[in-house]
């Protein structure tokens, strides 16, 4: 299942699949603040790029601290199609976390602008063992983006990879009603 949608300066496809088959400049991965990819998004990540990833988010973690929740550290793809794995550090669901998410993804949309990369996948961050719901998610993910769209220089294709077919569901319900058709 495929749907796309034509903003200013940005196409947005949503669509069921596997992130780390994506074709794209860059794939986020819902991080954690140690970039440790122990489950979901970056097991899955992990599993295909290769241990080249764990090791230079390690580094990463040792050279700069932790991840704050809303910010992003950026590794190679190893064997991945992306170039680039820009790790996004997603919040736990609860108070004051949809301004969390909105800063990772945001940090995330930045990092590929600085990298001049023109398209990037984004999985549903904090979904998965974080808790967040679906659709307040995909309500934060299209703000951001159509907020972004004003703005975006290199960046020209957004691609929402979405694991399932209910996160797909509220995914394009929510993004039909905030980004049209």
């Amino acid at each position: 299942m495929v749907r796309e949608f034509t903003l200013n300066w940005l196409t947005v496809k949503l669509m069921e699949g596997d992130i780390t088959e994506i074709e794209a400049d860059a794939i986020v991965n819902a991080a954690n603040s140690y970039l440790k990819h122990g489950g979901g998004v970056a097991a899955a990540i992990l599993r295909k790029g290769g241990l080249e990833i764990q090791e230079e988010s390690d580094r990463y973690v040792r050279e700069h601290g932790p991840v704050p929740v809303g910010g992003v550290a950026v590794t190679g793809a190893g064997k991945l199609k992306a170039k680039y794995v820009i790790h996004a550090v997603g919040p736990r669901y609860g108070e004051g976390s949809d301004e969390k998410l909105a800063s990772a993804i945001i940090s995330a949309l930045s990092a590929a602008e600085k990298l001049e990369l023109s398209s990037i996948a984004l999985p549903a961050i904090s979904t998965g063992v974080y808790g967040y719901p679906y659709e307040a998610c995909a309500r934060i993910m299209a703000d951001v983006i159509r907020e972004f769209d004003l703005r975006a220089k290199s960046l020209r294709n957004i691609i929402v990879c979405l694991y399932g077919r209910q996160a797909y569901e509220v995914f394009e319900r929510v993004f039909l009603e905030k980004l049209g058709k």
